[in-house]
């Protein structure tokens, strides 16, 4: 189809499109931090996680918008990408790199608005870095990619205590980074047995199935054995801590499980969805989700 067929749509909506909302869901990792210390009901931790809520959305389709005028030669030669409204043609340059500046500048400063910003701002400063440097050149060297992209979840994740100065644990840590980890990993896999090397992202040609295959198992070990770990410990770092219900908290890891599995399963057999998608429309994943957070929520909160 060549570009000028492409569905017509004014500038204002392609620059939504350009954003990404749909992404945004990743944001929601912002929430547990503040969730699993049982603040999350306090006004001001309410405040400070909305905030950096807001300033990650910024700053993310602000990142969104650099790859696309970056990738734009190549993203006219992709069969779906072509569809994005500056490949397209539908968001102009000028009013593309007017947009993302605008987004940078309100998400940094979002945070003034807090009391002491300075562990957001640094938070979503390294997010920009790291985002700049992937879209760049480090999409390109394998292994050093997956790092790059599982780092946003985990500057997502930590950002939720940032905001609000909670002391998160190791186990959170963990979990976190292993957890966005399993997920790139499950991705790649989909998308190296779906469409081969090289089609889609070049980076898929320096990866076979059977070192992705180890690297997800390898994951997904992690992250079970330090989800069952840091919710059994009943220590100030752990779920099971003397301030919380025990019981709805150990059977909180029943879900988790469950989701490694039909993850893992999605991801080697062609299906595997991105992290949003998985959220947005898998049926089994949302039901698991909500039932992981509502035992989570009696343990906490009850």
């Amino acid at each position: 189809m060549p570009l000028t067929s492409l569905p017509r749509r004014s500038k204002l909506h392609a620059l939504a499109s350009a954003m990404r909302p749909a992404q945004w869901v990743k944001n929601g990792l912002i929430v547990v931090a503040p969730a699993a210390a049982g603040v999350i009901t306090h006004a001001d931790v309410i405040r400070h996680t909305v905030a950096a809520f807001a300033a990650f959305c910024a700053v993310s389709s602000a990142m969104y918008i650099f790859n696309d005028l970056r990738d734009v030669a190549a993203d006219r030669q992709h069969p779906t990408k072509r569809y994005r409204a500056i490949a397209g043609g539908q968001l102009p340059f000028g009013v593309a790199k007017a947009a993302a500046i605008v987004l940078l500048v309100v998400s940094f400063a979002i945070p003034f608005a807090l009391w002491r910003p300075a562990a957001l701002l640094l938070v979503l400063a390294l997010y920009v870095v790291i985002t700049v440097n992937y879209v760049v050149w480090l999409k390109n060297v394998a292994v050093i990619e997956l790092a790059s992209v599982t780092s946003g979840f985990i500057l997502r994740g930590y950002a939720g205590a940032a905001a609000s100065h909670i002391v998160v644990s190791t186990w959170f840590l963990v979990v976190i980074s292993f957890g966005a980890l399993f997920l790139v990993i499950g991705k790649r896999s989909s998308e190296l047995e779906s469409v081969g090397a090289g089609v889609t992202r070049r980076v898929l040609a320096q990866y076979t199935p059977q070192f992705l295959h180890s690297a997800l198992t390898m994951s997904a070990t992690v992250v079970v054995t330090g989800y069952c770990l840091w919710a059994i410990d009943t220590s100030s770092s752990g779920l099971s801590s003397i301030r919380h219900q025990i019981v709805p908290i150990r059977l909180s890891v029943i879900p988790v499980v469950l989701a490694v599995l039909v993850i893992m399963r999605s991801s080697e057999s062609s299906e595997a969805e991105t992290p949003e998608q998985l959220l947005l429309h898998d049926r089994t994943i949302q039901i698991l989700v909500v039932i992981w957070a509502i035992a989570v929520a009696l343990g906490t909160y009850a």
